[in-house]
C-alpha cells in the first residue's frame, strides 16, 4: 500500500496579527496561530510597528525592523515562545 506524502513548505506567505494574536501563513496552506503574550515586543507594540514585517531569512522568518524581532517558521512550529528576560 503506498502513502502519498505531500511536501511541507514551511515558507512565510502571509502575517496577521490581532490584539492578542500573530497567525502565519505558510506555502503549503497551513496556518499557524499563537498568542501575542508568547512575544512580548509584539503584544507591546503599537499595530503601525506591527504592520512594518518583511520575510527573512530565506522565506522562514518574519522581521520587524521597529521591534529588532525576529520569528522563525521553525520555532513557530515548534511552540516556541520568546526567551523570558527579567
Amino acid at each position: 500500500m503506498g502513502i502519498l506524502a505531500l511536501a511541507a513548505d514551511e515558507r512565510v506567505k502571509d502575517v496577521h496579527l490581532s490584539d492578542d494574536a500573530l497567525c502565519v501563513d505558510l506555502m503549503d496552506g497551513r496556518s499557524i496561530t499563537v498568542p501575542l503574550v508568547w512575544y512580548p515586543r509584539l503584544l507591546n507594540a503599537t499595530a503601525q510597528q506591527r504592520d512594518n514585517w518583511t520575510i527573512c531569512g530565506g522565506g522562514y522568518g518574519i522581521h520587524w525592523e521597529d521591534l529588532d524581532e525576529d520569528l522563525s517558521t521553525e520555532g513557530i512550529l515548534r511552540g516556541a515562545p520568546a526567551p523570558f528576560k527579567v
